[in-house]
């Protein structure tokens, strides 16, 4: 039984070398990255600053400060202020799946497009919100921006890179999210030390500045050749932006794949009622799993509530905001180790590697608290700062395997004609769960105690066996011939084979 399927190098590395186009066109897009990253880290930070919550969370805040016996798992148990963590999510859902159409349509630059302008819109929102409604509005904007963000770019940096690049390339995405929930984690720390209590402010609207790269790069960047062909059929124009981002004039191997799977996505009317078809079988499975699956890891847990989190178990205000820097420094450490690994090691071996170092801090982290932390008083402060030590080892396991990953390999597995699809469902779906896990966590938390720490950890022992088991291996593969792994897979060839098979057959007769 062969678990990873490979595609053997003579079917095809394309000319090309790595170009300042392409790596310009990699940052730029990856600042939707740090966009996304952002708005997870500063919603975390400004909901444990006190005047945040005694403006808009007076509940929250009241059972804080006036020594009401209350345990400490439940102490930020609200709806409301889930609400405004979790409403983002549930915009980006809905927005994902319009996004699809505008992507196959009008372009991945569109897309980009619309999510840095609506960024721009939902940032000026918050940092001006004088109530609730005003401040939930905001986040329904952001959500806008990152359905259209997180459907779109992954696609373009694929597209753009190199097979032999493109995992590293792709990656880059996944490092502007953790750099973007550090700088968020940074300015959450300087911010609740200004005076007046007006430092949330500058917190929620500081999202404009990745926006602002993100929008002008929408307009200067070019789309990319697979795009191009696709919404315009302009095979010139196509031809010589591939010679630009390439490095060289023999594109000709290429541009036929591209034109190849052009001529087969032409023929798709409605590409989310192709995905159901039973040759897609293995695409569909993993445009919702792995998703899901990422964000069952519990990270959201760590990186919507890191500072309540610490908060709980006995931090200060500003102890909470620096250790929650400090655990995105261990995230964006090893999200750059896995740049420079992921297409030499592959993606499986990543996968293996986290899943194991996350299932083990998980369960100690479960075990620690459950023996230490009760439901009134702290832990001490030596312990504290070990439960801090084991979240840093858990989020480094996340930043070398399905964080990063959990974008990349979604992103490099659809063909042409369902691609725009496959990425909306996966992108809705990874919405769908940040949606769900960030407004059920704080109850979680206050129910289930510690034991939400073995919750995650079981499912982390799922996912680590579902990939070793039904994921090829698609490092250094052609985009546009990662389809034939599937026909090797031991699992998932009945699939395609068998859709084959009654293709034939129907010919025949």
């Amino acid at each position: 039984m062969a678990f990873a399927g490979g595609i053997p190098g003579e079917r095809g590395q394309y000319n090309g070398k790595v170009t300042l186009l392409v790596v310009l066109s990699c940052v730029v897009a990856a600042s939707g990255g740090l966009i996304f990253g952002y708005d997870l880290g500063v919603s975390g930070g400004v909901t444990s600053m006190d005047p945040f919550l005694k403006k808009f969370f007076p509940n929250v805040y009241r059972r804080m400060k006036e020594g009401i016996k209350i345990s400490n798992y439940c102490k930020f148990d609200s709806q409301l202020l889930t609400l405004f963590t979790s409403s983002l999510y549930l915009s980006g859902l809905v927005s994902s799946l319009f996004a699809s159409t505008v992507t196959r349509v009008f372009g991945r630059k569109a897309s980009m497009l619309v999510a840095g302008v609506a960024v721009l819109i939902g940032s000026a929102l918050g940092g001006a919100a004088s109530n609730l409604y005003m401040l939930v509005f905001g986040r329904l904007f952001l959500g806008i921006g990152l359905g259209f963000g997180n459907q779109s770019i992954p696609l373009y940096i694929s597209e753009m890179a190199l097979p032999k690049h493109r995992g590293a390339m792709n990656i880059i995405f996944d490092t502007g999210v953790g750099i973007g929930v550090l700088i968020a984690n940074i300015i959450n720390f300087c911010t609740e030390k200004i005076d007046g209590g007006w430092g949330w402010r500058i917190s929620l609207s500081m999202a404009a500045v990745p926006a602002s790269i993100l929008t002008i790069g929408a307009i200067i960047l070019p789309d990319t050749p697979n795009s191009l062909i696709q919404k315009d059929n302009n095979l010139e124009k196509a031809k010589r932006v591939l010679q630009r981002i390439r490095g060289t004039n023999d594109v000709r191997q290429e541009l036929d794949d591209l034109l190849k799977a052009s001529s087969i996505s032409k023929t798709t009317k409605d590409p989310f009622k192709k995905i159901l078809q039973r040759k897609y079988r293995p695409q569909l499975v993993m445009a919702a799993a792995i998703p899901f699956f990422a964000q069952m890891t519990g990270i959201n847990v760590i990186t919507f509530y890191a500072p309540i989190l610490f908060r709980t178990i006995g931090l200060r205000e500003s102890s909470s905001l620096l250790s929650a820097v400090v655990i995105r420094c261990f995230n964006v450490g090893c999200t750059f180790i896995s740049m420079f690994v992921v297409d030499k090691q592959g993606r499986r071996v990543l996968f293996m590697l986290g899943g194991i170092q996350m299932l083990a801090t998980q369960v100690t982290i479960g075990g620690f608290m459950t023996a230490l932390l009760g439901d009134h008083g702290g832990l001490s402060k030596a312990s504290a700062y070990v439960v801090l030590v084991l979240i840093c080892i858990y989020i480094s396991g996340f930043g070398l395997s399905w964080g990063p990953l959990g974008w990349l390999v979604p992103s490099e597995i659809y063909p042409l004609e369902i691609r725009s699809a496959g990425q909306s469902i996966t992108v809705a779906v990874s919405f769908f769960f940040c949606f769900l896990i960030g407004q059920t966590f704080l109850a979680m938390l206050c129910h289930m105690k510690a034991g939400i720490f073995f919750f995650f950890g079981g499912w982390v022992a799922l996912m680590t066996l579902f990939i070793y088991f039904f994921l090829p291996e698609t490092k250094n593969v052609p985009i546009e011939k990662v389809e034939q792994l599937w026909k090797e897979h031991w699992f998932w060839k009945r699939f395609v084979e068998d859709e084959v098979d009654d293709s034939i057959y129907k010919l025949d007769k």
